[in-house]
């Protein structure tokens, strides 16, 4: 009776919320014989974001960019999907580690005090720092539980506060969610994390999703935009869609779970702001090392295979430009072309 009641308390409470901005959706696959793939969508009101993609190879100098600046040196070539040209919000690296970074409204992060002397590290490039420095998931819980750095958030260009957490995702199906809450760093580490959303924090979509669960996805599956029904329907979804060894059908199975937890162009609900525009998708072959990403305004999918690309110390910084070609379609791992590295989004202050 009582675990009823939390159930209910809980989807009542999550009824009521109206968290103030994206509805992004990840999940992960397991396919036949190890074929993992992770998938995600981007879900923001302001359709604008400048997206491109950047490739960054071995041995790369970095730099939080923050007044007490967290640095390191990528130990992993990786094929990033930024924002703003200041922030890495998805990507996958040579070993087949996956990191999403999605909005949650309720993120508080550690407050500055005179007695932590750590260096800080911007949201903008968490997911790039894990991405960098780990070949697997348990190797990035590992580091990241140790807090070396503090986190700080920023402030988008367009006004939005970067209140985020991040999901990753190695080759063998490993996961872990890292969120922020009340300003301690809360993990959940294990292959059964394979969904993340928006709000409620992850606590408590386990429990919600539990309840879903109890009546079966052939029975009944919520339906609307909200974050707690994207995470039930691409739940039942990744697990009872085609599970396959065929990388192409694999592929296409997570695409197919993506846009059914996506938001169409258009949909607005008056004073819900976090049902947004599904802006675009990343895939990520974890098995064959191969990332896709599909923007909503475009004809096709494009993708590039890492296992082609060349990511040996001094070979460069290279971009490939998607802002402002919409048209950009199929293999585009021959098409990524030096350019200047940018600087991740810091705290004004």
């Amino acid at each position: 009776m009582h675990a009823r009641l939390t159930v209910a308390t809980l989807l009542a409470a999550s009824v009521l919320a109206a968290p103030a901005a994206d509805a992004c959706t990840r999940a992960v696959y397991f396919g036949k014989e190890g074929q993992t793939v992770t998938g995600r969508t981007m879900d923001w009101f302001n359709s604008d974001m400048d997206t491109n993609q950047w490739l960054y190879p071995r041995g790369l100098a970095r730099t939080s960019n923050t007044k007490t600046p967290f640095t390191w040196t990528s130990k992993h070539g990786s094929v990033v999907t930024t924002i703003y040209e200041g922030a890495v919000a998805d990507g996958m690296n040579e070993k087949g580690l996956v990191a999403n970074l999605l909005y949650l409204a309720e993120s508080k992060y550690p407050e500055a005090s005179a007695g932590d002397s750590r260096p800080t590290l911007s949201v903008a490039a968490w997911a790039q720092y894990v991405l960098d420095s780990f070949a697997t998931t348990a190797e990035a819980v590992e580091a990241l539980r140790k807090e070396e750095f503090r986190m700080v958030t920023i402030q988008a260009p367009t006004g939005e506060a970067g209140t985020v957490h991040l999901s990753i995702s190695d080759a063998s199906g490993d996961s872990a969610i890292f969120e922020y809450i009340e300003g301690k760093l809360v993990i959940h580490h294990g292959r059964q994390y394979q969904v993340m959303t928006n709000s409620p924090i992850f606590s408590e979509q386990i429990p919600l999703n539990t309840y879903w669960r109890k009546i079966g996805g052939q029975t009944m599956l919520p339906g609307t935009n909200r974050p707690e029904d994207r995470f039930a329907r691409a739940s039942y979804y990744i697990n009872e869609a085609t599970q396959t060894a065929d990388p192409r059908r694999a592929v296409a199975t997570v695409f197919s779970v993506m846009r059914n937890v996506s938001v169409p162009i258009g949909i607005k609900i008056p004073g819900k702001p976090n049902i947004a525009d599904t802006l675009w998708l990343t895939v990520a072959d974890q098995k064959n090392k191969v990332y896709y990403f599909q923007d909503t305004n475009s004809p096709g999918i494009i993708w590039t295979k890492l296992s082609e690309l060349d990511f040996s110390e001094g070979s460069g910084v290279r971009k490939l430009q998607l802002d402002g070609h919409p048209d950009t379609t199929g293999d585009q791992t021959k098409n990524f072309k030096p350019a200047e590295l940018f600087k991740f989004m810091a705290p004004k202050d």
